[in-house]
């Protein structure tokens, strides 16, 4: 913040103008609240952007009016749909809202689980019918879950399916060493047998690259990864044929790390099922054949949406800030080139 402006201008982008984040009134700041359409004339001038929009590309239609920015800040914890090339390499400090979301989606993901075990989805369609169908579900307790994404998000997932009673495994940018048992070889001779040590939210983490080789191993595949150009089609036709029958996708990161054409074909099959809150299109279309696909439960991109949410990302922005104000440093720091703050292997 420069030294000689003291009230700062902050654009805020809200999805309309009048939809604006509480509790900023207090603040010494000249807060501009535009919608898209009036965004480059808010950033003009303006040293920070707050995107209370946060999946709007505006920013990158106005770059050349947003001169005076030294910080952008992202009302989420991805920011694929902020970067472009011309700010990853500018000056322009990027921050997210890092914490927020991890444990309402790590909630998300158990009730996907325990869901998906009790076979709700069909007693739900029974109970529509008047249909009285005595059944027996799956317990959760010894199932695999294979976590892709060993962020913040992945983590929590991790700590709350291991509480529940499930076998954990991350997958991230890079595999983690581990250190097996004397004599053991692991299963598939991979030194992934029981560990005297390994990560302790995850214990096993394996290279994402080589998705296909661990899927097998899970019966729920958590997708929990930021969407970068290395996530980008990760779970694919041939990650999707590895998978063993009966195994259960959960996508709580972004539509656009599955192959939508692919998924929508193993569904067919009846090999797989999944749990779908992120996609593609956004909101998913009408006529999508994922609305209509076997095995498949649908929600509309709300797995970290828990009463409040809005009032604590107002808050959280609120304190950076402060400390913005204040000369110290700013908190979520997004390593701009990579796509996510680097807390971890992703």
């Amino acid at each position: 913040m420069p030294a000689s402006s003291p009230r700062p201008a902050i654009a805020v982008l809200c999805e309309r103008a009048t939809d604006r984040p509480p509790g900023l009134d207090d603040l010494p700041v000249d807060f501009r609240y535009c919608a898209a359409d009036g965004l480059g004339a808010a950033v003009r001038g303006a040293q920070a952007l707050m995107l209370w929009d946060f999946f709007s590309t505006a920013v990158r239609d106005v770059w050349a009016d947003a001169g005076s920015l030294e910080w952008i800040h992202v009302t989420a914890a991805g920011v694929d749909t902020l970067l472009f090339d011309e700010l990853r390499d500018s000056a322009v400090v990027v921050t997210n809202a890092h914490g927020v979301f991890d444990r309402p989606i790590a909630e998300y993901v158990l009730g996907a689980v325990i869901a998906h075990a009790k076979d709700s989805r069909r007693s739900f369609d029974l109970q529509r019918g008047h249909e009285w169908q005595h059944r027996e579900t799956r317990s959760i307790l010894g199932a695999k879950a294979l976590i892709v994404g060993t962020g913040a998000i992945g983590r929590a997932t991790a700590r709350l399916l291991r509480a529940a009673g499930l076998e954990v495994r991350g997958a991230g940018r890079l595999a983690q060493p581990v250190d097996p048992e004397p004599g053991d070889q692991g299963r598939g001779g991979q030194g992934q047998g029981e560990l005297r040590r390994g990560d302790p939210d995850f214990g096993v983490v394996v290279a994402s690259g080589n998705l296909s080789a661990q899927v097998g191993w899970a019966d729920h595949v958590v997708l929990a990864a930021p969407l970068t150009e290395a996530t980008r089609a990760l779970v694919d036709a041939e990650v999707l044929a590895a998978m063993r029958p009966g195994t259960h996708i959960v996508n709580v990161a972004r539509g656009p790390i599955v192959d939508e054409t692919a998924l929508l074909a193993a569904l067919g099959t009846g090999r797989i099922a999944a749990t779908l809150d992120v996609f593609d299109t956004e909101p998913l279309p009408a006529g999508h054949p994922l609305w209509d696909a076997p095995n498949v439960t649908i929600t509309a991109h709300m797995s970290g949406d828990v009463i409040g949410w809005r009032d604590t990302l107002a808050a959280q922005f609120a304190a950076n800030v402060r400390r913005w104000l204040a000369g110290e440093p700013l908190l979520n720091v997004v390593d701009k080139k990579l796509g996510y703050i680097p807390t971890g292997d992703r």
